[in-house]
């Protein structure tokens, strides 16, 4: 994941393929989770055995839960409302909630790589930051509809992606997981629809603009050579396609699958597009990336197969213990300090996130320029605030926005008298 705080927060755990270079780019190794998957022999079993009890849902994006009631006094319930977002609103339950969450999400962000400083650090800064990027949220996603563009396949495929992952048999039975756990099923799936409607956005109206210069490549690894001086590794991406209490004839039609899986990526087709959709693996949403190996990492059996291997080839399907296994090396480095060409893309990725990120806040300045920005007094927007501060009022059926349940939401309308309007 993009160590950026702001696509972080946008996009939760949905993949930024869009707002990437074209090729996918290598992590060198200190980047690298410290506990990368261990791969097992072909003729070994795993360490823990499969189970097809369900997991609870967790790798979703729900951001918002249900908005907590408050009273007027009057008998009517209403949601205290902080900002206003053209016709969009966000509550206080809202923003409660994704300050609540900045922990877990500067956690998710870390990846188990930062020092506990530089995770507090973080974690404040995303609660710093959580009315902003609410905001920007909200402006991505209104500018996504008012360009037309539709996600709906997409969602479809994300909410399959997460039905796999915590091995449920059906999308019935994903809705009644995520329904058990207080979470509203249609909000669930406007998260993840809005997550992908907001990358889209960023990689056409901001990704496909920033370019990264060869020059600027090359100054770069002249001046940081140090940081490629690598021992022999390789980069490693499956397809893992789980026998778990299947039975014999559901095994053959299994490995079937894999095969047809390593036939489409031999006759052209993106193998992290194919781990996606084929793969049972926990990688699965990132395209299969394990990481990066030396040489003791895997088993003997594996690494004599992989250290053998060139950037971009293929293992033949390979059955474990667990399943079938399909392997490919992304990148093959010799030890020693590579040269521009094993690391280019790593490289490019790198300087790419540098530029993305100013644009990225130049972009959404332009929209809130364009947009009627406004915040309740008491509350502060590190992007520098709406357009005006806003009187609380009672709500009028004219302005109130219905949703889910038919709640109420207690509006403020009209312009403070000391701005001017």
């Amino acid at each position: 994941m993009r160590n950026l705080a702001l696509i972080a927060v946008l996009l939760g755990a949905l993949p930024l393929a869009a707002q990437q270079p074209p090729t996918p780019p290598t992590p060198p190794p200190d980047q690298q989770k410290p506990d990368q998957p261990k791969l097992e022999k072909p003729d070994e079993a795993p360490a823990t055995p499969a189970t097809d009890t369900p997991a609870p849902v967790k790798k979703a994006p729900v951001k918002k839960p249900a908005p907590a009631p408050v009273s007027t006094g009057e008998g009517k319930v209403v949601e205290e409302i902080v900002a206003r977002v053209n016709n969009e609103v966000i509550t206080r339950s809202e923003l409660d909630h994704s300050k609540a969450t900045a922990e877990d999400d500067a956690k998710q962000d870390c990846q188990n790589r930062c020092t506990p400083e530089q995770l507090k650090q973080l974690t404040e800064e995303r609660e710093k930051n959580a009315l902003r990027d609410l905001i920007d949220q909200s402006l991505l996603v209104q500018r996504a509809k008012d360009m037309g563009l539709s996600v709906e396949p997409d969602v479809i495929k994300q909410l399959d992606q997460i039905r796999i992952e915590n091995k449920l048999p059906s999308m019935e039975a994903l809705e009644q997981a995520v329904t058990s756990q207080g979470l509203n099923w249609e909000d669930f799936k406007n998260n993840i629809r809005n997550g992908l409607l907001t990358k889209k956005v960023i990689g056409s109206e901001v990704g496909s603009h920033v370019n990264v210069p060869k020059d600027e490549i090359q100054k770069y690894y002249d001046e940081h050579k140090q940081e490629f001086v690598k021992p022999e590794q390789v980069a490693l991406r499956a397809i893992e396609i789980n026998t778990a209490g299947k039975t014999d004839a559901e095994i053959a039609d299994l490995k079937k699958k894999a095969e047809t899986a390593l036939k489409r990526i031999n006759d052209g087709e993106d193998f992290g597009e194919i781990a996606k959709r084929f793969s049972d693996g926990a990688t699965a949403k990132q395209g299969g990336f394990l990481g990066v190996y030396k040489r003791g990492e895997l088993s003997k059996q594996l690494e004599d197969t992989v250290f053998k291997m060139k950037r971009n080839d293929l293992t033949d399907v390979m059955e474990t213990k667990q399943g079938f296994l399909v392997l490919q090396v992304m990148e093959h480095y010799d030890e020693g300090e590579q040269p521009l060409s094993k690391v280019e893309n790593e490289i490019s990725n790198k300087l790419y996130e540098e530029h993305l990120e100013p644009a990225l806040r130049d972009y959404l300045k332009t929209l809130r320029e364009q947009s009627y920005v406004i915040i309740k007094p008491g509350y502060q927007d590190a992007a520098g605030g709406g357009n005006s501060e806003i009187q609380e009022v009672s709500a009028t059926p004219e302005v109130t926005k219905s949703k889910k349940g038919h709640k109420k939401y207690l509006l403020f309308g009209k312009r403070s008298a000391d701005t001017g309007a």
